[in-house]
């Protein structure tokens, strides 16, 4: 059995480049065979790429999120181009919208996400999706840009209803931690009803730590107490839908086995 970590921010569960590797490592103790990393600017994304340049089983995707909208730093668009033909590059993000956290204004956020979305699409990638309080502008925005590799919707925070509009997209949802939690209902529905071959899963670490690892920093190595969760909701055995999860994650970033 393995698990394929969809979403997790290594470079944010410690900045030391030894405890990165060992917290890859780790992960692969634990069944997870895959990780993409993930960095909210373009500065941490180089400097955590070459801190797990021996990490092969480490992925990356490179990208401005919404939070860094008032610095996305000198020349971002072309460091972007340049960051993707690095080895093991394989999603523009994570890109998006936040409401919740007010970082610069919402045309500003609205603007820089989609110059990427138009980008990835230029560059022939799909895009790790944001949205914290923004789903009717995300999914509106979409409906229009969406790549042509398609998209994810991480650490999905919608009901049912979103999922259903977000289906009729090129798009798969990812869960995160959070779906284990307890008053989570939207999450727990939306998980028993969406078709399987659209989901994925995430640690979102350091966030959204699976209820079984309450009051810990997140950690890659966590990630099968999320899957063995839906499991149990959508009462199937774990190894089956984790060998589903797996081959979904391999086809959504177009990663083969040797590669």
């Amino acid at each position: 059995m393995k698990f394929f970590d969809t979403h997790a921010h290594i470079g944010l569960i410690n900045e030391d480049p030894i405890e990165q590797l060992i917290i890859a490592q780790e992960a692969k103790q634990e069944q997870v065979a895959h990780i993409v990393s993930i960095c909210n600017n373009l500065h941490d994304f180089f400097q955590v790429y070459e801190n797990l340049s021996t990490a092969t089983h480490v992925y990356h995707s490179i990208g401005v999120s919404p939070s860094e909208v008032s610095h996305p730093g000198k020349d971002w668009v072309l460091k972007i181009e340049e960051g993707v033909r690095f080895n093991r590059i394989v999603a523009i993000g994570e890109i998006g919208l936040d409401y919740y956290r007010k970082f610069g204004d919402k045309d500003s956020q609205i603007e820089l996400f989609i110059k990427q979305l138009e980008l990835a699409d230029k560059l022939d990638f799909p895009v790790i999706i944001h949205n914290r309080e923004a789903g009717s502008d995300v999914l509106q925005i979409l409906m229009e840009k969406i790549p042509s590799k398609g998209g994810v919707l991480h650490c999905y925070s919608e009901d049912w209803e979103y999922a259903q509009k977000a289906l009729e997209l090129n798009l798969y949802i990812s869960f995160a931690g959070n779906v284990t939690y307890r008053n989570a209902r939207n999450l727990h529905d939306t998980a028993k009803q969406m078709p399987l071959d659209r989901m994925l899963i995430e640690s979102e670490s350091p966030f959204m730590v699976p209820s079984a690892y309450r009051g810990k920093r997140n950690r890659p190595s966590y990630l099968g107490a999320t899957a063995e969760f839906i499991a149990e909701l959508r009462e199937m055995p774990l190894e089956e839908l984790a060998e589903i999860l797996y081959q979904n994650s391999l086809t959504f970033f177009n990663i083969t086995e040797d590669r």
